[in-house]
């Protein structure tokens, strides 16, 4: 019984590995966790909502920026001291481009147009779909692209 267990569990994992790279699932070693994620997908969803409000960027950003500091880096919690500097950095980062953006948005430079709203809504809405631990690693774990995103602005 002990073999069929063994033989039941290879197979498992051989089969996973199989599959992963047919379904655009990329597998991603975080430590001891290994897990699957389809990041082109991720990517590609992103894109589409930047490439989909051009005129509104700068609205939008502002929304995503204080989206992060009051409902993501707020939340984070993590009992590893060198990761908790680190994305209290990054706050800190974003704190200064919230406040930039706010400069621009005072001085009517930073349109909001109908498109930016919701396309916010919707990441907002997805954000509040989660439980609020999972949505807060997972906003966390897409913060990369939203980085991305800022580069090509540039």
């Amino acid at each position: 019984m002990k073999g069929f267990g063994f033989a039941f569990g290879l197979f498992s994992v051989v089969g996973f590995l199989l599959w992963t790279p047919l379904t655009g699932l990329e597998t991603l070693h975080l430590g001891r966790c290994v897990i699957a994620v389809n990041l082109q997908a991720i990517q590609k969803e992103f894109s589409e909502i930047r490439d989909s409000v051009p005129p509104d960027r700068c609205c939008f950003l502002r929304h995503l920026v204080r989206f992060y500091l009051d409902r993501v880096f707020k939340f984070y919690r993590t009992p590893d001291y060198h990761i908790l500097r680190k994305t209290s950095s990054l706050a800190n980062s974003f704190l200064i481009i919230k406040k930039d953006l706010s400069v621009c948005h005072s001085r009517m430079a930073c349109h909001c147009g109908e498109e930016a709203m919701e396309k916010y809504n919707h990441v907002l809405n997805h954000f509040t779909e989660l439980e609020l631990r999972a949505a807060v690693v997972k906003a966390l774990g897409e913060v990369g692209i939203l980085l991305r995103w800022m580069e090509e602005m540039i």
